[in-house]
């Protein structure tokens, strides 16, 4: 960065500090994947998205928009992903050796909003180290959204527009969307027993829309990020 003929006004804006602008927040999600038929296939990064950048307009933490990939267990078969080695190495370490070389970043928040990405969770110190960035991978989305594409994953997309309620009845057709609640996908229940209790649970109870739960969901995430970004500060 060249800053020989002008300053920056690192103290401008609504900031909780001028260090802030040290730290980046990047949404990780999943751009091709499944979710039944009343939520996009690229609900998983619409999610942690929108919850990445309001939390950077709320603290003034850098918004770094979105890394394009992610990647899924091999026996959860339900979208278009990459190898986790082809994650890292492609696509997180070089778009984030760019960011710091372009703006500066010391440390940032990775906004996880795709269960298979916890893959990666145990090479977050692999990836610190080539991109020479401190780096917090923030899980709460998933931590708390509950099966896939069901209530949480649901409500929360009403709270954002992104759920067609119109097709609920549909989405509940677990032959035609296997996918929803894994209750279709007999390799994933087979391989992993959460699943399987998950998908039984689904089977038995079903899911609901339920708006006042989508925006408790996004606000608790909203808040464990930006105690991420007091701690990093």
């Amino acid at each position: 960065m060249n800053h020989d003929n002008f300053k920056l006004k690192y103290s401008s804006g609504n900031i909780l500090s001028e260090n802030i602008h040290e730290i980046g927040i990047i949404a990780l999600g999943s751009h091709l994947e499944n979710h039944g038929s009343a939520l996009p296939i690229d609900t998983d990064s619409k999610i942690a998205a929108n919850v990445a950048v309001n939390v950077a307009t709320k603290t003034g933490a850098m918004f770094l928009g979105i890394f394009y990939a992610a990647t899924e267990y091999d026996y959860v078969k339900h979208g278009i992903h990459l190898k986790k080695d082809d994650l890292i190495y492609k696509q997180i370490i070089p778009q984030l050796i760019n960011i710091r070389k372009q703006l500066g970043i010391k440390k940032v928040i990775i906004v996880n909003g795709h269960g298979g990405n916890n893959q990666i969770i145990d090479d977050i110190p692999t990836i610190s180290g080539k991109t020479a960035l401190e780096i917090v991978f923030n899980n709460s989305i998933i931590e708390h959204e509950g099966p896939h594409a069901c209530t949480g994953e649901l409500s929360m997309g009403k709270v954002l527009g992104i759920t067609d309620e119109d097709s609920i009845t549909e989405h509940g057709d677990f032959n035609k969307n296997p996918e929803v609640g894994m209750v279709g996908l007999k390799l994933a229940r087979e391989t992993e027993p959460i699943i399987d209790e998950e998908a039984k649970t689904i089977e038995k109870e079903g899911f609901e829309v339920n708006e006042e739960f989508g925006r408790k969901l996004l606000i608790n995430a909203e808040k464990s990020i930006i105690e991420d970004i007091k701690k990093l500060l």
